[in-house]
């Protein structure tokens, strides 16, 4: 497998109640934060309602992130297309290609909150229809065309871009899947990526993994696009760790009922069905169905080593966003999956490991050597000294 890229999926999710400004800026800060760390990417929600998911807009979320880092690529995560006119959501993210310099990507989705749609008079089996509709015409405004349409929401009049992205061809565009194939075929017909947020969400979308790929490349087959390339699959994952399981245990006290809570009684979204009634139930669901990792950087390498077997190879792995533990508490259990589970992926820590173990192996006879040197130039000494 090539080189793994870890990353979050930054919905994000704030208990409802506490100051959203400061909410905000920690989310922000997280992002630096990870472009310290070396992350690859951060993708960002866009949801309206509900209280808990807070980002209206993820292109202005991202504009503001790029300006305070560097390296890391920022996608929205989803741009929910259904309630937009295709073509200021193309024009938009062209317009972000060109102020990150090619670190933005766009990420497509219908929308998973019904009590979004529902506000514009919209339901779940409009916004995945419109999906498709909408997809179609931003991937040909992308590529140049010109565009006459007439959707269900909007005209479309020769429309064209009158910018061409910064990134050559274009930036990296996805779909999102959670455990159904439309995702997945979508990504096939358009030859772009495929984001499976339910992949490790529940058991049914872990079970899924290795169909939606297949499911990928029939659709690109039928549609004439080039065999799909694993490296644009991105996973999302559940991951918390800390220097021991028990401390983990402990530090998820702070958020995860809130995280579980919002999706059995809050959020219309059934295919997030968690199950869990107290703290312990919770942590058992999420370690025992083997849909996350909370515990240690030993318990976070499985359960990636289990991803990739179970999809037969994959680009990205994405943490979901859930401040299950305190900020400070989250943002260590970035930092040690940064430093002990990603070099595993990425052909970093093989090297190091295999250098130590060629030294311990011939230790004894360098050593010995440092000794004879030390001896022969303390007997080199004393001779000239002596004048022999």
């Amino acid at each position: 497998m090539s080189r793994l890229r870890f990353g979050t999926f930054l919905a994000p999710f704030h208990q409802p109640g506490q100051n959203p400004t400061l909410a905000l800026q920690r989310d922000l800060e997280l992002v630096e934060h990870l472009d310290r760390l070396g992350y690859d990417e951060a993708w960002i929600g866009e949801h309206h309602s509900a209280g808990s998911e807070i980002i209206a807009s993820p292109e202005i979320f991202i504009a503001a992130a790029a300006e305070r880092t560097r390296h890391i690529r920022l996608g929205t995560g989803v741009t929910s297309i259904a309630y937009h006119n295709p073509l200021w959501v193309a024009d938009r993210m062209v317009l972000l290609d060109h102020l990150t310099r090619g670190r933005a990507m766009l990420g497509c989705g219908p929308g998973s909150l019904p009590t979004d749609s529902a506000m514009i008079g919209l339901n779940p089996t409009d916004t995945r229809e419109l999906l498709e509709v909408n997809l179609d015409i931003i991937m040909r405004l992308l590529r140049g065309e010109v565009v006459n349409a007439e959707t269900r929401t909007h005209t479309l009049v020769d429309a064209q871009l009158q910018l061409a992205p910064y990134s050559d061809p274009c930036f990296d565009v996805t779909v999102a899947a959670v455990a159904s194939p439309t995702g997945p075929r979508m990504a096939g017909q358009h030859g772009v990526g495929l984001l499976s947020i339910g992949a490790t969400l529940t058991q049914d979308g872990f079970d899924a993994l290795a169909h939606h790929w297949s499911v990928v490349e029939e659709r690109a087959a039928h549609f004439g696009q080039p065999t799909p390339d694993r490296s644009k699959w991105r996973l999302v994952g559940l991951m918390h760790v800390a220097e021991t399981r028990e401390q983990a245990y402990r530090e998820v006290e702070y958020g995860i009922e809130h995280w579980f809570r919002y999706f059995q009684k809050v959020a219309a979204f059934p295919q997030m069905a968690v199950e869990g009634g107290d703290v312990k139930e919770m942590i058992d669901f999420i370690n025992d169905a083997g849909i996350g990792a909370i515990g240690t950087v030993e318990d976070a390498r499985a359960q990636v080593r289990k991803l990739v077997d179970q999809s037969g190879g994959f680009g990205a792995f994405l943490l979901l966003g859930h401040e299950w533990a305190n900020p400070e508490a989250t943002r260590r259990s970035y930092e040690l999956i940064a430093q002990h589970v990603m070099p595993e992926f990425q052909g970093q820590s093989a090297g190091t490991l295999a250098a130590k173990d060629r030294a311990s192996s011939t230790r004894e006879k360098h050593a010995q050597s440092q000794l004879d040197a030390v001896d022969t130039m303390t007997k080199r000494y004393e001779q000239e000294r002596s004048g022999g």
